[in-house]
């Protein structure tokens, strides 16, 4: 059975992982929400204004109401600048199953921001929700994103063939990964 009890801070070494605050928006605007590069492997089109990062933010701000509703912002220890975006996409309660998905501005790619992030909030829904398995997926067309999958300890499943769509709303191959409480253990 599952324990939710919301978006709680999570420290790592370098982050701070917290709920997202309405002074964050011009930094996720910034950092990643309008460069094109940063989320074309995602299900979302990069923000044309800040108007639009405000609109998705204060929606995020609201479901901050519900008890399992999980969305942090990665934020830097030192400066608590917003970087990036981690959060439960899907929650499939009889199976105790959760999916992560997750976004971190290319300032920071290929330094171990994304690794560090993802292994502090598998701990987290292991240790404090209780899930028992947590996946992520990936286009195929993006193997960087399976690299920190597996180093956080996460098992290549297979591909899922035309599963995903990417933000131009074309249909994409989504590799899947999984951990399962007794292996994080």
């Amino acid at each position: 059975m599952l324990n939710h009890i919301g978006t709680q801070n999570i420290e790592t070494d370098r982050l701070l992982l917290r709920k997202f605050e309405i002074t964050d928006a011009p930094k996720i605007f910034d950092n990643w929400a309008k460069d094109p590069d940063n989320v074309k492997y995602l299900s979302w089109q990069a923000h044309k204004n800040i108007d639009k990062t405000y609109k998705v933010l204060n929606k995020w701000l609201e479901e901050y109401k519900n008890q399992n509703y999980y969305r942090w912002c990665i934020a830097l220890k030192n400066t608590n600048e917003a970087i990036g975006s981690i959060d439960v996409i899907e929650i499939i309660e009889i199976r105790s199953t959760c999916e992560i998905g997750y976004v971190v501005s290319k300032k920071f790619w290929n330094n171990g921001i994304m690794t560090e992030a993802l292994g502090a909030v598998i701990k987290f829904l292991f240790t404090n929700v209780n899930f028992n398995r947590i996946q992520l997926r990936h286009a195929t067309e993006n193997p960087a994103s399976g690299k920190v999958m597996l180093k956080c300890g996460l098992k290549f499943e297979g591909i899922l063939r035309q599963y995903g769509f990417k933000n131009n709303g074309e249909r994409c191959d989504s590799a899947i990964y999984s951990i399962l409480r007794e292996e994080f253990k």
